[in-house]
């Protein structure tokens, strides 16, 4: 890999809070190393285009706290093909792009890995609301979306201890509960409802709700994570308003639900996000400042380390089980 001149930045798939502070972490980087950057918009997409800007160090200013990402952020079926990826390639060339840092998730760092097979040297951030990657134990936009989902559950809690409701507030995350569980676990939920886990309703649900009944609870909050199907819990396909309905039928506690959907996207990053983003912005420039690409950044043990994207992409993510015990023994 010969000396990085410029670098380029986008971000891809879903948009996260604390994108900017990557963003902004590598442009203020790069100029104190005397190197480039020209931002892509809309992801890959931008790529393929040509819609790319120049980032002189004073374009990031004023970027920090603000949510979603200047760049603008789009998925692409044409950069799923090889010719996509090679027209990409091409660009990069044509463009003066030595190297790409990608902020998004596994599909995205897929797409790295493919241009780096093409002789562009690309470094993957995680950034994903959803805390769905599987080398790291960390995700840009996770704190601030489990922020957002605690505040609103706490909001609720309120209207149902006045109305002795059951309030069922279904989180994103896909088909990762981590969501659910950090929420579940900080707002004091009384049950949570996962993708990672089988769940008999009967059993896990509505017996514990009826045994607090007796003992004198007259409200309930249940986080339920949008990622749990047909084949992960016993009351099959049910959506969220109807699992309600049912909770309602079978235990006469009068049962709504919510879904909260895209506002845990938004809102300005938390201090954490902030922090890890511009941490991770940070070593992803001098990766590719020290020849080194084809690496995807990660939080292991609260250290970042950076792992090969082939290795990173086969990894499994699982549950922490010690977080989910945590749960059940103080819910």
């Amino acid at each position: 890999m010969g000396e990085i001149g410029t670098i380029g930045v986008l971000t891809s798939g879903g948009d996260a809070p604390g994108m900017n502070s990557v963003i902004r972490s590598v442009v203020r980087t790069a100029y104190f190393n005397g190197i480039g950057v020209k931002g892509i918009l809309k992801g890959f997409v931008g790529l393929l285009e040509k819609n790319v800007i120049d980032m002189p160090v004073r374009s990031v200013s004023g970027t920090l706290q603000r949510g979603g990402t200047i760049l603008h952020t789009a998925r692409s079926l044409e950069f799923r093909e090889d010719a996509g990826v090679e027209k990409a390639a091409q660009n990069c060339r044509e463009l003066g792009i030595d190297g790409i840092i990608v902020c998004g998730g596994d599909g995205s760092f897929r797409g790295a890995r493919d241009l780096s097979l093409k002789g562009i040297p690309c470094i993957g951030i995680p950034c994903t609301i959803d805390n769905d990657i599987s080398c790291t134990d960390y995700t840009i936009g996770f704190d601030t979306a489990v922020n957002t989902v605690v505040d609103i559950a706490d909001k609720l809690r309120d209207t149902s201890q006045s109305h002795n409701r059951c309030t069922i507030i279904e989180v994103m995350g896909n088909k990762c509960g981590d969501i659910a569980l950090h929420a579940g676990i900080c707002c004091g939920a009384e049950a949570v409802i996962i993708p990672e886990v089988r769940h008999d309703l009967e059993r896990d649900i509505l017996n514990e709700m009826r045994e607090a009944l007796n003992q004198g609870k007259t409200h309930f909050i249940i986080l339920v994570s949008e990622g749990v199907s047909g084949e992960r819990a016993k009351h099959r396909a049910m959506d969220t308003h109807q699992l309600a309905a049912m909770i309602q039928e079978k235990t006469g506690v009068e049962t709504r639900a919510t879904i909260i959907g895209h506002i845990q996207r938004g809102g300005t990053p938390t201090a954490q996000d902030r922090l890890m983003g511009s941490m991770m912005g940070n070593l992803a420039v001098k990766l590719l400042r020290n020849g080194i690409g084809n690496r995807v950044i990660a939080v292991r043990s609260n250290k970042l380390v950076d792992y090969d994207i082939n290795e990173a992409l086969d990894m499994n993510k699982t549950i922490d089980f010690e977080e989910l015990q945590t749960f059940n023994e103080i819910s």
